[in-house]
């Protein structure tokens, strides 16, 4: 696993207070977007544009097709922003709206717990905070006793069995509804929003939240304790090489192809992804190599311990993504 160690660029200046963050291409069509210039480059903070991230009065593309987003997100830049291949080459902070000012608490706690007992005092305080021990306290009448065991650790299980299951749709549906991607696949691509495809989906993350104890605002917390550790662990560093195996390249939505297995993609929403090579060839003959802001990664091995063991798996939010595609 390879950390990249620069100065992040962005300050304070990219947040949801700039004007410009708000201002997406949304009157084009999708097929304009990606082969036409757009806004891309008025949403970005100053900080960005100038000589250390994107080059001033250059007209840059849209890449996100606008399909593959929605118009309004739960976090402090647009999807059109976050998804875009600028956001992977230049990326910046993504917070989650009301987590640290509704849960300032925790994270007070967290700040004085010694390293090797912070992933305990995250359990404790999610276990207390939805009272996930006494479920009774926020409603629970005694029918249906397995949702009571449906949080926050049973929907990382659940991924790292079967990605297409109930609790895959229910993550990827986080993700869409915090982060504004749409999902791209769940058992079959879901490509049109009115059809069966897209409609099993929909039931499957509602059957998934169903009886839940605010399920999707558990996930807010893991999201923004995963970017607390990252940040602990590897200060200053803005990317991490990470690999998948697949076996079908034409399962991905390529946008562009360049010389020596470069590749722009489209991922979906949710990825896994892995921080070894020789792991990821195991899972495919076409090695995909990423470089992953880590901001992006939702959940990775280790972050609890017993959570998510074996493969040292990354969860990694999706959107425009330039890959280096390679074979075993």
């Amino acid at each position: 696993m390879k950390m990249e160690d620069q100065p992040t660029p962005v300050g304070a200046e990219t947040s949801d207070n700039s004007p410009t963050l708000c201002r997406g291409d949304d009157n084009a069509s999708s097929k304009s977007e990606t082969n036409s210039p757009s806004r891309d480059v008025g949403l970005l903070s100053d900080s960005l544009q100038g000589g250390q991230g994107l080059q001033g009065g250059v007209t840059h593309k849209a890449s996100l097709p606008r399909e593959a987003r929605l118009p309004i997100n739960r976090c402090n830049l647009p999807a059109v922003v976050l998804g875009s291949l600028t956001y992977q080459q230049h990326p910046s902070p993504l917070l989650l709206d009301g987590v640290a000012e509704l849960h300032g608490d925790l994270f007070r706690r967290l700040a004085v717990a010694a390293p090797a007992e912070r992933a305990e005092v995250f359990r404790d305080y999610l276990t207390v905070h939805f009272r996930l021990e006494r479920p009774e306290d926020v409603g629970f009448t005694g029918r249906r006793k397995s949702r009571v065991k449906a949080n926050y650790v049973r929907m990382i299980r659940g991924w790292s069995f079967d990605s297409d299951s109930r609790e895959g749709a229910v993550l990827k549906g986080w993700v869409e509804s915090r982060f504004g991607l749409m999902p791209r696949y769940h058992g079959q691509r879901l490509h049109d929003p009115s059809g069966e495809a897209y409609r099993r989906y929909l039931e499957m993350r509602s059957a998934g939240l169903y009886g839940t104890n605010a399920l999707e605002a558990q996930l807010d917390l893991l999201y923004a304790f995963c970017q607390s550790e990252l940040e602990r662990c590897h200060p200053g560093a803005r990317h991490v090489t990470l690999y998948r195996g697949v076996n079908r390249m034409a399962d991905y939505e390529t946008l562009s192809a360049g010389e020596a297995g470069s590749q722009v993609i489209l991922l979906n929403n949710l990825n896994s992804f892995t921080c070894g090579r020789e792991r990821a060839c195991e899972f495919g003959d076409y090695i995909l190599a990423v470089d992953v802001p880590l901001t992006k990664i939702f959940f990775y091995c280790g972050l609890l311990p017993g959570v998510l063991q074996g493969e040292d798996e990354f969860l990694v939010i999706g959107g425009v993504a330039a890959v280096t595609l390679s074979t075993i």
